[in-house]
């Protein structure tokens, strides 16, 4: 039988897509391990990179809507400064292999985009959207170390990779 205060929990968790064990990632933390398919089908795991680059672990709604296109391009024109500071990047959202394909290459994309169309790097990292099931616009620096070392949630997708040079400047 469950009270009154269980029940409410678990109808908020209900309706914010959420579960009621998810993590509450901070900086610090260890980062959520992961392994996804890219945009060529290549599986990508977070354990990769690690003792060898920092990641810019981004998080975005859709491929090929006009938020998304600016921070995916911004990131595009950015990405070798980014890389000039240890960086890697890697975008995902809930979109499919052949979805993140076309987009990477309609923008000529330099970097893995996985897809996560069941979710669990969006649940891990605790990035879903309530209600529609799609992932907020949220980045994460993560150490070489795989520790968290900063979360972005005040994105600015047309200016995201001078915000994410400046994140890693501070590292």
């Amino acid at each position: 039988m469950s009270t009154p205060r269980t029940f409410l929990a678990t109808a908020l968790a209900a309706l914010t897509g959420m579960s009621l064990g998810a993590a509450d990632l901070k900086p610090g933390m260890a980062a959520p391990p992961f392994s996804a398919q890219d945009q060529d089908g290549k599986t990508v795991k977070l354990a990769d990179f690690a003792g060898k680059s920092v990641v810019v672990l981004y998080f975005y709604p859709k491929d090929d809507t006009p938020g998304c296109t600016k921070e995916a391009c911004s990131l595009r024109d950015g990405f070798e400064a980014i890389r000039a500071k240890g960086a890697v990047v890697l975008g995902v959202s809930a979109d499919d292999v052949t979805s993140h394909a076309a987009f990477a290459a309609k923008y000529h994309l330099p970097f893995p985009i996985l897809a996560d169309p069941g979710h669990a790097i969006i649940d891990a990292y605790g990035v879903r959207m309530p209600v529609m099931g799609i992932a907020k616009r949220v980045t994460f620096i993560i150490g070489r170390d795989g520790v968290i070392r900063s979360i972005m949630t005040d994105v600015k997708a047309a200016e995201h990779d001078r915000q994410v040079l400046g994140a890693l400047a501070s590292l």
